[in-house]
């Protein structure tokens, strides 16, 4: 029996207050001679092997990892990374995915779903920076009648079929495949190690962070969380770093400062409209808290990141 405290809501608050945005990257064919490569620095996602062998290529990788049919490959970081059907990459040609593939070299013995979703690096979510950059679950491992295992099936056969609507069953069901593929990381993360898979475990902790999570422009003190999650100051900002591996306020400014790019790319809402949603009792302050943590004002966030919507692997709203 799991020992979680709330963790499937907070899981599901986490998904939203990092601003995630899904882009089905679709249905993959891998030639024998042809490699495709996956710009994905800002993004987090996974790789469903519908058909092995797949091998992903990426930097830090002592070598590829190979996935057979029905293998799942989550990646935890975003970097630009390589699938190929051969283990090596040596002669094969390299393809952007979407480019379209050599005449010669339509035919594919493997095939492969991908998914990414919008990660802004910082400041990160623990959960996202306590994750192995790259998560393997073996098909041969998993439940055969188990729900990764049959999400997978059902993507496989909708994407088959090309049935009417096919297109709105495949997103929701990839993403039904990444929530199921986070909650199996969060089971293998939580350890004798501080961080927030532990932290979620702990009835105390675990309320202070849903309380958080579920309203971070709460003028939240350290007092009012103890008496809400029924601790002394003392016990919570101790059992705090003990689970968690940091302090509580530490960890309502990163869901602030997340929040808060969300909303600096998604909405055209003023400064201080955001500020008072995240927090902060004025613009200045707001902007100088941000800027701190990530090394630009909002302003000049907001401004890159309505040029690299322009770029044709950002998402897009709506």
């Amino acid at each position: 029996m799991h020992n979680y405290a709330m963790t499937d809501d907070l899981l599901t608050e986490l998904l939203r207050d990092t601003g995630l945005r899904r882009r089905v990257l679709d249905l993959s064919s891998l030639p024998a001679a042809t490699a495709l490569a996956f710009p994905c620095e800002r993004s987090i996602g996974l790789h469903v092997a519908v058909r092995g062998p797949v091998h992903v290529h990426a930097p830090g990788l002592a070598q590829p990892l190979a996935l057979a049919s029905g293998d799942v490959a989550l990646m935890a970081r975003g970097c630009n990374h390589v699938l190929s059907a051969a283990p090596s990459l040596q002669g094969l040609e390299q393809r952007t995915i979407g480019e379209p593939l050599p005449a010669d070299d339509a035919g594919a013995a493997s095939v492969v779903l991908s998914g990414a979703y919008q990660l802004w690096h910082a400041p990160l979510h623990p959960f996202f920076a306590e994750m192995p950059a790259w998560v393997v679950l073996r098909a041969a491992e998993l439940p055969r009648l188990g729900p990764i295992a049959l999400v997978t099936g059902l993507v496989e056969a909708e994407l088959a079929a090309r049935a009417p609507g096919h297109a709105a069953i495949t997103h929701g069901l990839l993403d039904v495949a990444f929530a199921y593929a986070l909650r199996a990381v969060l089971e293998q993360c939580a350890g004798d190690h501080p961080g927030w898979s532990q932290a979620v475990r702990d009835a105390h902790i675990g309320r202070a962070l849903a309380l958080m999570h579920g309203d971070c422009g709460h003028a939240w003190t350290l007092d009012e969380l103890a008496q809400r999650v029924g601790l002394s100051r003392t016990a919570l900002a101790e059992r705090f770093r003990q689970t968690m591996g940091d302090t509580p306020l530490n960890h309502l400014r990163t869901l602030r400062m997340q929040r808060a790019m969300q909303l600096l790319a998604d909405t055209d809402l003023r400064l201080e409209a955001i500020a008072a949603q995240v927090g902060y009792q004025d613009a200045f302050g707001f902007s100088k808290v941000f800027k701190r943590t990530l090394g630009l004002s909002p302003r000049e966030f907001r401004q890159r990141d309505a040029i690299e919507q322009a770029h044709p692997w950002r998402f897009r709203t709506g």
